[in-house]
């Protein structure tokens, strides 16, 4: 099973790092900048280099592509991922809207093809502990749920983090782990409340965002990229409080009812693993992170985001 990797930012350098760990192969990379891919390659001891991701896609002997561009190409270069016969694992958030998300999986489904959101949060041991103990009742019915994430980060119409065509802002880039996290525990909420400030670009700078169920449990997020709120989580039920410990999106420590448990930092291995057992067993979706979990989250993004002011829809 043989990894092509698509794009060769930041995202790219960890995951690829990671996927070296875990033992996956790791054929070929691929950049607009045929020396970037060189370079890339050089560093992590890959075979193959690509200066057009069309081109790794055409490669017989890659499996599978990691998607690490920017959201604002997820739709494209997956939908070509697809096309190509390659299974994908494309980063989060997962696509700019729910259309775009929802033609990408009839893609995958149609294909036949395993086709996954990068939310490594889920495959996380302690958060998946967290959501036993959640289950298992360890601290009662939860009633409330506090999550953060965001850092300060200097404004610039060309970063990807501002760009709208990028699919840039706080919301699509930070708020899908805190909103991610809020449906594991809670499901679907019935009312979604988002109230925050826009960049010049017309991308959310930071937002204030409040999810509602009918039993009268509520989640209090935030994310933004102007305040360094920092990325911790905290889950509060009838019987006791789950603390995930910053960074709430990869802890290596979370508190069940003031006990700590921690874990060494293997960073997306889980992910890269599960991953390569989905495929090995025929799956086109894996158990921990459904198709349907991820068009939820992003319908509640999007519904957060139109609050705001903020429409991707037409951004290519």
């Amino acid at each position: 099973m043989t990894w092509g990797v698509i794009a060769t930012g930041g995202i790219a350098h960890a995951v690829t790092a990671d996927m070296i760990k875990a033992g996956a192969k790791v054929l070929a990379v691929s950049s607009r900048d045929i020396t970037k891919a060189q370079t890339f390659a050089e560093k992590f001891g890959i075979e193959r280099a690509y200066g057009d991701y069309h081109d790794l896609l055409a490669d017989p002997d890659v499996d599978i592509v990691y998607v690490a561009t920017p959201h604002g190409q997820h739709h494209e270069v997956v939908l070509a991922a697809l096309d190509a016969g390659k299974h994908v694992l494309c980063e989060k958030a997962f696509a700019l809207t729910v259309a775009d998300a929802e033609e990408m999986i009839e893609r995958a489904r149609s294909r036949n093809l395993f086709l996954m959101e990068a939310m490594w949060t889920r495959f996380n041991p302690l958060v998946r502990k967290v959501q036993q103990a959640v289950r298992d009742g360890e601290i009662g019915e939860v009633r409330m749920i506090r999550a953060d994430f965001g850092f300060r980060h200097a404004f610039s119409d060309s970063d990807r983090l501002w760009a709208k065509e990028a699919g840039g802002g706080a919301m699509l880039d930070l708020g899908v782990y805190p909103v991610a996290l809020t449906h594991q525990i809670l499901g679907v909420p019935e009312h979604i409340h988002a109230h925050g400030s826009l960049a010049p670009t017309e991308v959310d700078a930071d937002a204030g965002i409040f999810l509602a169920y009918d039993n009268g449990a509520h989640a209090l997020l935030s994310c933004s990229l102007v305040a360094n709120t920092g990325a911790r989580a905290e889950i509060v039920g009838t019987l006791g409080r789950i603390e995930l410990v910053d960074p709430m999106f990869n802890p290596t420590a979370v508190v069940i009812n003031g006990v700590e448990h921690t874990i060494e930092d293997e960073g997306y291995q889980h992910q890269i693993r599960a991953v390569e057992e989905c495929v090995a067993a025929g799956l086109t979706e894996s158990p921990l992170i459904t198709w349907e979990n991820t068009l939820e989250v992003l319908r509640t993004l999007e519904e957060a985001l139109r609050q705001l002011g903020v429409s991707y829809a037409g951004v290519k």
